[in-house]
């Protein structure tokens, strides 16, 4: 019996002992080192030799310290790791305010008022984190002690400097500011703009000065400590992608990354609070919007730190040349509608504007083909991609002349329906590489003229806004040339079903949580897939039932969003934070920051000057076709009267988008750039070609005409 008994005893005390030894094994050090202003260019084993040793042992990569406005300041990054959001003090932006000491501990004055992004007092979640679950806080420096506060402003142990500080493990939860690479920019002063105004040998100086602050905190922490290592803030007045270092158990010889950007070496500002409550052993709040880091894929120290700063220079170079592309991009268009218009008038020069028409068309595309080549590892950087664009863009051009040709001597006839030919090879490749690109992580998306940086910080993954458009422009139009052949054939039911399933496949890539991860465009796409689908089958499009297109659109991107919502926080995409905001109330003011954005490109020079000169000669065109176009667009839609349904399926899907997304203009005015060119060569072949179709050409209803529900 007394065995019994003591057998149980030992079982009734491993069952009590089982879970607090857990918790043990769960409770960790962490600290934070924040060096705002640092970057990739700046760490080398010469001028900073404590950061490269710790490089050495750490995960690395790339950190995007957007906040809310172009310019991330010092105050802004230590208040977005205190909320686990973006954030931003407005014009108070600066260094980290001046705090009151309390004793051992400190309190941030005014820390009450401090809002984020979502105008939520979120500041504070950090430090109410860790003293939730009874952690104690240690915070080096004034933009240690705002990351850590709690909502009442605390943090248990502060010091100004390193070497005031007696007990490094004191505290679980460790941040220290490394501010020596920031405070010449300040003089101690909050200012609105961050000057620039340090030489070279003055910023190599405060390097040396950081790193050697740097090295006596790495020489005194506690063995075990997990370090996160963070140019948390920008200096000077151009944005970088800032250094993120990472020494922690499996994660040395790797890059870093996280789930919030989906990128194996690159993270983002709130992901520095997630990843510290994580490594202290602390649940991470819901409303933090970062994920934890992860060890990417294996790479060397000097291989990595030369990838991550090509990553900068590539980021800064798309930053810099995407102005004049897009400025160019508006004349090229205005000036190609104005000589089309005079040219097709007097039935001259038809086979060069039929040329220029294809190769503006392959431009988008081109934007993204360039990165497939190591144009970022060149001397001069932004000439080797603007060149790399104009290279891919003949290349294409030149196949979509050669290919239907080619195909046709193949088959040993043509039809005349093959004025599709060439524009179907510029649509088809268009899709094709988005498609590809989307199911293999948007690698070409990143860093493009037309996709989108980290050094912007606006999106990291998924189908951009730009790219969306294109790719449901060319999806559309790539359908309803294959429709054309079967209804000439007889096959319109397959001609319906073939739109309705690759526009209905492009759509949900371009929706879905961690591919695309669009919401607004499915709410475009939607309408444009169902009207060129109605009218492909013959049947009439109404306004009410294009209301009712769009409708189903938002309610399929809300059910989508659920769904993301439903999964774990830091899993979610911003589809699912925004089900999470809708649930709350909290929506309002990112409906009204997207509406504000939209609308102010309705005034842009570079976007509506496309709408405007692409809207007006489709509309000429269709109404005067002798004095417009000589009669290019109806020859064009008499031919292949389905092309004439996907181009209004286009048009559909880019007016939504516009209205649903906050890029506004730049959705129609890409729908444009690639639709009306395509649109405009397939109607000069056929103009050149005049041979009769080899069936009778299939009736394409107009809109609101009878003929079905």
């Amino acid at each position: 019996m007394r065995r019994a008994l003591g057998a149980l005893a030992v079982i009734v005390l491993g069952l009590v002992l089982a879970p607090a030894a857990a918790w043990a094994d769960d409770r960790g050090r962490v600290a934070l080192i924040g060096v705002p202003g640092l970057h990739w260019h700046d760490v080398n084993a010469a001028d900073t030799p404590n950061l490269w040793r710790l490089a050495g042992q750490s995960a690395l990569g790339s950190m995007s310290v957007r906040s809310v406005g172009r310019i991330t300041c010092p105050y802004d990054g230590w208040l977005t790791v205190s909320a686990g959001v973006r954030s931003s003090v407005g014009s108070r932006c600066g260094p980290p305010p001046s705090v009151e000491r309390q004793g051992a501990g400190a309190v941030v004055p005014g820390f009450d008022w401090l809002w984020t992004e979502r105008e939520v007092p979120y500041a504070g979640t950090l430090g109410a984190a860790a003293h939730a679950a009874g952690r104690c806080t240690s915070a080096v420096g004034p933009g240690a002690a705002l990351a850590l506060a709690d909502r009442a402003g605390r943090v248990d142990r502060y010091a100004a400097s390193p070497g005031e500080v007696t007990d490094w493990s004191g505290c679980d939860v460790t941040a220290v500011d490394v501010d020596d690479l920031i405070t010449p920019y300040f003089d101690g002063e909050l200012l609105t703009e961050v000057p620039e105004k340090l030489s070279a040998a003055d910023r190599r100086a405060a390097l040396r000065a950081a790193d050697a602050k740097a090295g006596t905190v790495l020489g005194h922490l506690p063995p075990g400590t997990t370090v996160l290592l963070a140019g948390l803030a920008d200096h000077g007045s151009e944005p970088h992608l800032r250094v993120a270092m990472w020494r922690a158990d499996g994660a040395q010889g790797r890059f870093a990354g996280a789930m919030s950007t989906h990128r194996d070496d690159m993270v983002i500002l709130p992901d520095v609070t997630a990843t510290m409550l994580k490594a202290a052993g602390v649940a991470v709040p819901a409303t933090v919007i970062g994920s934890p880091w992860t060890a990417g894929r294996a790479t060397g120290l000097d291989d990595g730190a030369a990838a991550l700063r090509r990553a900068d220079v590539a980021g800064q170079t798309i930053r810099q040349v995407g102005g004049v592309f897009f400025t160019t991009l508006a004349a090229l268009q205005v000036l190609f509608y104005l000589a089309a218009f005079l040219l097709l008038r007097r039935r001259r020069g038809l086979g060069a504007v039929r040329v220029a028409a294809l190769a503006l068309a392959s431009l988008p595309v081109s934007t993204y083909l360039v990165n497939l080549t190591p144009w970022d590892r060149a001397a001069v950087p932004a000439l080797a991609l603007l060149a790399g664009i104009v290279a891919c863009a003949a290349a294409l051009t030149g196949l979509a002349l050669a290919a239907p040709s080619a195909w046709a001597r193949v088959r040993g006839r043509e039809r005349a329906g093959d004025v599709l030919g060439p524009p179907s090879v510029v649509a088809a490749v268009t899709a094709a590489v988005l498609v590809a690109d989307l199911l293999t992580g948007t690698t070409l998306q990143l860093d493009s003229v037309m996709g989108y940086t980290g050094v912007v910080g606006a999106r990291y993954y998924g189908l951009g806004n730009i790219p969306f458009a294109l790719l449901a422009t060319a999806v559309l139009l790539v359908t309803t040339a294959v429709a054309d052949g079967l209804v000439r054939t007889g096959h319109r039911r397959a001609a319906v079903t073939l739109v309705a399933g690759l526009g209905g496949f492009a759509m949900l890539l371009d929706g879905w949580p961690g591919v695309g991860s669009d919401f607004g465009g499915v709410i475009a796409f939607v309408p444009g897939i169902a009207v060129t689908a109605l009218l492909v089958a013959g049947r009439r499009v109404s306004i009410l039932k294009l209301g009712a297109f769009c409708a189903a659109g938002g309610v399929l991107v809300m059910g989508i969003a659920y769904l993301d919502h439903l999964r774990p926080p830091a899993s979610q995409t911003h589809l699912g934070r925004f089900a999470g905001q809708v649930a709350d109330g909290t929506f309002l003011p990112v409906i009204l920051r997207k509406l504000g954005a939209m609308l102010s490109t309705l005034l842009s020079p570079n976007l509506m000057p496309i709408v405007i000169a692409a809207f007006a000669f489709l509309i000429f065109a269709l109404f005067r076709p002798g004095a417009a176009s000589a009669g290019v667009l109806p020859v064009a839609f008499e031919r292949a009267p389905m092309l004439r349904a996907g181009l209004i399926g286009a048009l559909v899907s880019g007016v939504v988008g516009m209205l649903v997304n906050d890029s506004g203009a730049a959705v129609l005015s890409m729908a444009l750039a690639l639709a009306v060119p395509l649109v405009l060569s397939a109607g000069i072949r056929a103009l050149a070609d005049p041979a009769p179709p080899e069936q009778p050409a299939p009736v394409l209803r107009p809109l609101g005409a009878q003929g079905g529900a």
